[in-house]
């Protein structure tokens, strides 16, 4: 089985939300867990000086977008999504898929669910819609 090594200079030349989605998506399964009984090591180097600083700069570089999309910003929790899933090896080795923002990117909670378990479905239809004014308005609506 060859695993496709996914980045960020790769996915940025992708210019719509949902090029960028189907790009990362996973396809992962419900209830099937990375780390198991070992998710402490996972979340101790989320709290790492190391993680905050580099989730920072992801961050910055992102505008604090969701996928790094401009008109997609995040107005709320930023999480940053590894681009390729990591395992407990490259938390014990350090390895370069860790903390390199080649392989980082912003997401929601929402986008970050969708990509490891759900799909577009689930984000795509909410802000695939073209709004005008008063459209949650039906009472001020003109003609009809």
């Amino acid at each position: 089985m060859t695993i496709s090594i996914r980045t960020y200079s790769e996915m940025s030349r992708l210019r719509t939300f949902e090029e960028r989605f189907k790009y990362l998506k996973l396809d992962g399964a419900v209830g099937i867990e990375t780390f198991g009984f070992d998710r402490y090591l996972n979340q101790a180097f989320y709290k790492s000086k190391e993680w905050l600083q580099v989730r920072r700069q992801v961050i910055i570089r992102d505008n604090g977008c969701d996928l790094g999309i401009d008109g997609y910003e995040i107005h709320g929790k930023i999480l940053i999504h590894h681009i390729n899933p990591i395992t407990q090896e490259d938390i014990y080795d350090r390895t370069g898929y860790l903390l390199n923002p080649e392989f980082l990117i912003s997401t929601t909670l929402t986008t970050h669910n969708a990509i490891h378990y759900g799909d577009e479905t689930l984000f795509i239809q909410c802000s695939s819609t073209e709004r005008s004014k008063n459209d949650t308005c039906p009472w001020r609506h003109n003609g009809g």
